[in-house]
């Protein structure tokens, strides 16, 4: 169990400082700063904290949920505290997914750079660790935990409580034999490597073994022949040669004995099949792969919704922080609403409601710093301006001056383009998409020779394009509507509306006859699916030329979501999300946009850039295959509890397969339970689905905790676009080969190339390895225009 980790945390001295603990104080806010005392674990995978130097400590974090470490000027709740704590004594530690951060303030500059140094190594470590490495590292923690008196060995005692911890409901008796068997040294106690043998003993496969079995001629090894024999056969990886398997031997192979004989034993076997070579989501859509040189608005594009919220819409906390972790995974259009602030600074915040505000210049400087970390293509600031025209102008000298060259401020040619530019050459510019007066006049704007109000004409066209107003806004008009006229636009901040002008939408005819390639229009969910029930097509074509924004409903009160699916179907570009919000439909979107090196933009299928299509997406016809997804779910692998202060607690998984796409392909259908085993539960079920539009459909893989008293409880998840799945080259399916229910009984088993696993993922999105769920899949083409 020896690893490079071990050896840093007994040689490191920042780590060793670490081991020993130090006191720091947790803040939270202006009026909460309290002392803790933390100390990193033996384990170098968790930091635990006591409110007392010698007090009863409990785990704080661990080191694979942290994601980066920032120093104290880079905080912004440290920053707001200059003037009472030292930013130098202070860093934050930020995590993955939605967990707030962590500020912490040392007693000095020294400890600080101690905890900073030692922390971002350990990330680092944890970065670099392949299959195995995670593996052992993940026993190792699992044997900290089970050590209960930290002598470094474990009693069977300690035993049964670690098979309650790990999810394992077990016979005394033969986890007895199993404990003797591992007990090599006869101390009555497990020892390194001793309890590395007890966990093979308790992880032995079957299902992987008889496969292993089946393909090897002496069942202790595969052969170069055999395993290519298992890649052309079972994996229907028919070009597979003997290269490419003797690469996969290298790769996979843990003994260098077998690597220099090319044989993969079963314990290289199995790591080949946890492996990315054997996951369900296909490698070659982890990059780059589609083409990036067509128009805007023939890409799907990440967008978020209240960006600046990290909570509700009514009392949440506005920060910067939601602008950080949504450009940071890949969000590439975010809400900015910007209203008058003290001091001419303009504030952004949602409008009229109890969340707190933040600078309208500190959001764009986080824009500026963290646009292009995670991709290279264009982020579009959504700006709702409510601002007077002086602190519009403040909104145009911060954009101008803080973006500097990011900052896309004319056409790329400079004269009037007819189409919009594409995400290549647009590549690391900031565009900004609101109203505008006009894109055909040059309103060259100097400050002091403008005038605080426009002329009729410019106000008419200014009214006359006035940005749909999202609810809130449009209440307090209503309100308002007699008191005073809407709010003036500013040339200034107009001018730099290029690409993405705002439009108000009245129909469709409208658009066609009125509005141009660079005018965006938005919409609230309520009106974008009422407008897909009633003229789908319409809505498509619409798509096809022009870009279309959709925002959640203002009922929606605690910044939940709808469901990203059915605006895609009708092709709409940038179906905004509350990215704050944990649930099915950030899996989805998650999903969606896993694919294409995670960039932002996922390039529409064919008939969603066709201007002529046909397509509607809630009658959707030929000349679109049908194709049968055939799913084996054969078993489950160390999942987590659900209640982790339940010792004794284990769960009765089962496995729930959903289908997202047009109306007629959305479907779900799940396994049974597995009484008391999360550990390494077997279903050993077949599941089918038959697909109309497959360019469409998201897959999304749910393991549930059974619960007979009320609704199943989630352990984990993964979600992923259809066309992304890995698996064989297609069978043709004979007609009445499946029954005309289109659904196979789990007593018919028809021969399904591929096996996979499928590596689970928190709420929040965050890897739960090694829980996953293995499985056997088939895609199956039916006959075109097969409706059945």
């Amino acid at each position: 169990m020896a690893s490079l980790l071990q050896d840093q945390l007994t040689t490191d001295q920042d780590l060793l400082l670490m081991q020993e603990g130090m006191p720091m104080r947790k803040v939270r806010s202006k009026s909460w700063k309290k002392l803790r005392y933390f100390r990193l674990q033996n384990d170098g995978m968790t930091v635990w904290h006591a409110r007392q130097a010698r007090g009863s400590a409990k785990p704080s974090f661990s080191i694979s949920d942290v994601e980066t470490i920032r120093n104290g000027h880079d905080s912004e709740l440290l920053r707001s505290l200059a003037e009472e704590l030292p930013l130098e004594q202070g860093f934050t530690i930020v995590f993955h997914g939605r967990r707030s951060n962590l500020d912490l303030m040392a007693n000095s500059v020294e400890e600080a750079q101690i905890w900073m140094r030692g922390l971002q190594l350990l990330v680092d470590l944890v970065t670099s660790m392949d299959h195995q490495e995670r593996l052992d590292q993940w026993l190792s923690d699992w044997f900290q935990r089970g050590d209960k008196n930290q002598d470094g060995k474990m009693s069977f005692q300690e035993v049964q409580r670690l098979l309650h911890l790990m999810n394992v409901e077990m016979d005394q008796e033969y986890a007895f034999s199993l404990f003797q068997a591992a007990d090599t040294s006869q101390s009555g106690t497990l020892e390194g490597e001793e309890f590395v043998q007890f966990y093979k003993a308790l992880t032995k496969r079957a299902e992987v073994q008889e496969l292993f079995e089946s393909f090897s001629a002496d069942g202790q090894k595969l052969t170069l022949l055999e395993f290519l024999d298992f890649l052309q056969e079972e994996q229907k990886e028919r070009d597979c040669t003997s290269e490419l398997a003797l690469e996969l031997i290298d790769r996979y192979e843990p003994s260098d004995s077998g690597k220099l004989r090319h044989v993969l034993s079963m314990d290289g076997f199995l790591s080949y099949l946890c492996s990315k070579d054997g996951d369900i989501f296909n490698p070659a859509c982890l990059p780059i792969y589609q083409d990036m040189t067509q128009p805007l608005n023939h890409y799907f594009i990440c967008s978020s919704h209240n960006t600046y919220l990290v909570g509700d819409q009514l009392c949440g906390q506005s920060s910067v922080e939601g602008y950080i972790r949504a450009l940071k995974r890949g969000c590439r259009c975010v809400e900015v609403d910007v209203w008058d602030g003290p001091s001419g600074e303009p504030v952004v915040y949602h409008g009229h409601t109890l969340t707190s505000r933040i600078l309208f210049k500190d959001v764009v400087a986080t824009v500026a710093q963290y646009a292009f970390q995670t991709s290279d293509y264009p982020v579009i600031l959504s700006l709702e301006t409510h601002c007077s025209w002086e602190q519009q102008q403040t909104m145009a000298r911060h954009l101008t001056e803080i973006l500097g060259e990011q900052l896309l401020s004319t056409t790329l040619d400079g004269v009037l383009p007819t189409q919009l530019p594409s995400p290549e050459e647009l590549r690391r510019k900031i565009l900004v998409k609101g109203k505008k007066l006009t894109l055909e006049e040059d309103l060259e704007y100097e400050e002091e020779e403008a005038e605080p109000e426009l002329e009729e004409s410019e106000l008419a066209l200014e009214s006359q394009f006035e940005t749909e107003p999202e609810p809130q806004e449009q209440n307090l008009q209503n309100k308002d509507k007699k008191k005073k006229s809407k709010p003036i636009l500013c040339p200034a901040l107009s001018s730099l509306v290029i690409y993405l002008k705002s439009v108000s939408f009245r129909s469709f005819t409208h658009s066609k006859e009125h509005y141009h390639f660079y005018e965006i229009s938005s919409f609230s969910e309520t009106k974008a699916k009422r407008l897909i029930k009633e003229a789908g097509n319409e809505f498509v074509q619409h798509n096809t030329w022009q870009l279309s924004r959709v925002y959640p409903s203002g009922l929606r009160t605690d910044s939940s979501n709808y469901n990203p699916q059915e605006l895609w179907n009708a092709g709409c570009q940038m179906v905004a999300m509350n990215m704050q919000t944990a649930g099915l439909e950030m899996d989805i979107c998650d999903g969606h946009f896993r694919q294409n090196g995670g960039c932002g933009y996922v390039l529409k299928p064919d008939f969603l850039r066709d201007i002529q299509s046909s397509f509607h997406p809630e009658k959707p016809i030929s000349p679109f295959k049908a194709q049968t997804l055939l799913i084996q779910v054969i078993s489950g692998q160390q999942l987590p509890k659900v209640d982790k202060t339940k010792e004794g607690s284990i769960v009765d998984p089962l496995v729930k397969v959903q289908i997202f796409g047009v109306r007629l392909d959305t479907a779900r259908q799940e396994t049974n339970y597995v009484e008391n085993n999360g550990f390494n539960p077997y279903w050993g079920q077949t599941l089918c689905f038959r697909v109309l539009v497959p360019e469409l459909a998201m897959l999304r893989f749910v393991v549930m905790d059974y619960d007979w008293k009320s609704r199943n409880d989630f352990i984990g998840q993964y979600t992923l676009p259809w066309t992304c799945m890995q698996q064989g080259e297609p069978a043709p399916l004979a007609p009445g080969q499946y029954p005309s229910s289109g659904c196979l009984p789990n007593a018919v088993l028809l021969p399904l190339p591929g096996y996979r696993h499928i590596h689970l993922l928190s709420k929040d999105g965050i890897s739960l390895r090694p829980a996953s769920i293995f499985v056997y899949i088939c895609i199956q083409e039916g006959l075109e225009g097969d409706e059945s």
